[in-house]
């Protein structure tokens, strides 16, 4: 059940960042991140700010786990960044323990999400980035739990 949802426009991959930024400085529990959207909308660039939030020491470069499917970094809480884009079947979710993953005291942002059967999903975050043209995008934010939903208002709030 959704218990909060925001739609907020960035007009660079900067403003994504700093979305991130944002949303990180607020994380205090593990938390999933559900990240959907295209290839290209901003999904990396969003965990960029979001490491950045967490406090991922300078040195750690952000990228993309597309052929690793899991980037673990230290931090205030760790983050792992998932990729999804190669897997087809639940059995590949399994065999890179991504099930296990699920319960880690963590941060965990998991790209193309949209792959994940909605059972595995509980209290979480969902982020659904839209390309509305080079520089601009529409980014709709679902809170799915308590937590998460207090995040989101201290989120509305931080402007």
């Amino acid at each position: 059940m959704i218990t909060k949802k925001i739609c907020i426009a960035t007009h660079s991959v900067d403003e994504t960042r700093e979305l991130g930024r944002k949303i990180g400085g607020l994380i205090d529990h593990p938390l999933m991140i559900a990240l959907i959207g295209d290839l290209g909308s901003g999904k990396t660039a969003f965990v960029q700010g979001l490491a950045q939030g967490l406090e991922v020491p300078a040195d750690y470069y952000i990228t993309s786990p597309t052929f690793t499917l899991i980037n673990e970094y230290p931090g205030r809480w760790p983050l792992s960044h998932v990729d999804l884009y190669r897997l087809e079947n639940l059995n590949d979710f399994e065999d890179i323990g991504l099930d296990e993953l699920l319960y880690d005291q963590a941060v965990i942002a998991i790209e193309w999400a949209d792959k994940l059967d909605d059972s595995l999903l509980s209290d979480y975050l969902a982020m659904t980035l839209e390309i509305i043209d080079d520089h601009c995008r529409r980014i709709s934010i679902r809170a799915y739990g308590q937590n998460e939903t207090n995040l989101v208002r201290e989120l509305e709030n931080s402007d």
